[in-house]
């Protein structure tokens, strides 16, 4: 049996009867019911995963997928191809976003080189390069089925080697020039939804470059024809290397029974495919932040998941990840430490429950 078909098959729901139990505490603690929203519904989320009433998240990491787009030679981006390898690097030297804000959330970060166009070292860099990048989808398919099935493999894999370090909390990040087309591309092919509708500014663009990137990206979806039915077949017509590997940490997420982190668009596009594979890793996942890409709301709504955090984010690299870490640690916070009702002998006979039914 094949690495994926294993983790993908073996992936079971949230645990319900804990959820409720979660549900009934929250209900209890000194509060009006409900009336920390979100951070509950969170605790309850949370619960489903773990199969306990509360847990701990001291070890928490995210996963950043590295790799080139072929695409770029359509003159899509703004951004030299070369940013990606230097900012790859720079994830490392703690210079970037991902790695300022994992640091104060006292989480670590972990970088793979799945495809970047170069030979790049540096320590800690995790070399799983499949080639330079994939072609360019405006012509001929991103990659070949088996290259997308093995990029999938390797987010299973170091989501595999993280469980056995003991981390316990997971983020999706990703740096890849031109990988806000790839992801517009794979949500068009999912939804039948318009380049118009779809496709964002990305890194930035003129109004000009903007249109030709509409165009481009439509292109590609009509020459390659991604068949829906098949995530894969998706991914590896119109997909990238990181988002197959960041599909992979998704599905290896579910797998071992770990929460993890959407960012934005690229990560929402890369759970999407994770979720055509099999709809229950949507237990596992929580959306962080919602991203000002437009494609980010079709592939979110596809999803069925509602954002948690709205602050006019678009940067990538997986920097909405640290952000929710802290939230759902203070929604453990609140599950474990608040007192109920009969613990500080009030009487709870005035409740009532707002919430919508």
């Amino acid at each position: 049996m094949s690495l994926i078909k294993k983790a993908v098959e073996e992936i079971k729901p949230a645990n319900s009867a804990v959820m409720l139990e979660a549900q009934s505490r929250l209900d209890s603690l000194i509060k009006p019911i409900g009336s920390l929203g979100k951070l509950e519904e969170i605790a309850v989320k949370l619960a489903g995963i773990t199969g306990q009433l509360y847990s701990s998240f001291d070890k928490k990491c995210t996963v950043v997928m590295a790799a080139d787009n072929g695409i770029h030679e359509e003159g899509v981006s703004a951004c030299p191809q070369a940013i990606t390898a230097m900012q790859t690097v720079n994830f490392l030297k703690g210079l970037t976003g991902i790695s300022v804000l994992s640091k104060h959330a006292n989480a670590d970060i972990r970088v793979v080189d799945i495809g970047v166009n170069g030979d790049i070292e540096y320590p800690g860099l995790i070399n799983k390069k499949l080639r330079r990048g994939t072609s360019n989808i405006a012509k001929a398919p991103a990659m070949s089925r088996e290259e997308a099935i093995r990029a999938i493999e390797v987010g299973i894999e170091i989501v595999g080697q993280l469980y056995e370090e003991g981390y316990r909390l997971l983020g999706t990040g990703e740096m890849g020039i031109c990988n806000t087309s790839t992801s517009s591309a794979i949500v068009m092919s999912f939804t039948g939804c318009k380049a118009e509708d779809c496709v964002g500014k990305g890194a930035g663009l003129t109004e000009e470059d903007f249109e030709n990137k509409k165009r481009v990206i439509a292109k590609a979806v009509e020459i390659n024809r991604p068949n829906a039915e098949d995530a894969i077949d998706v991914l590896s017509k119109v997909g990238g290397f990181d988002i197959a590997g960041m599909a992979g940490c998704f599905i290896g997420a579910a797998h071992y029974g770990l929460p993890i982190v959407i960012d934005g668009f690229i990560s929402s596009a890369a759970a999407l495919i994770a979720y055509k594979l099999n709809p229950l890793v949507k237990d596992y996942m929580f959306a962080s932040h919602c991203s000002e890409e437009p494609g980010y709301k079709l592939a979110i709504k596809e999803l069925g998941l509602e954002p948690v955090l709205s602050l006019n984010m678009r940067l990538g690299e997986g920097t909405g990840c640290p952000l929710m870490f802290n939230i759902i640690q203070a929604s453990q916070a609140v599950i474990k430490n608040m007192a109920t009702f009969e613990e500080a002998a009030i009487n709870d006979d005035f409740l009532v429950d707002i919430r919508e039914k």
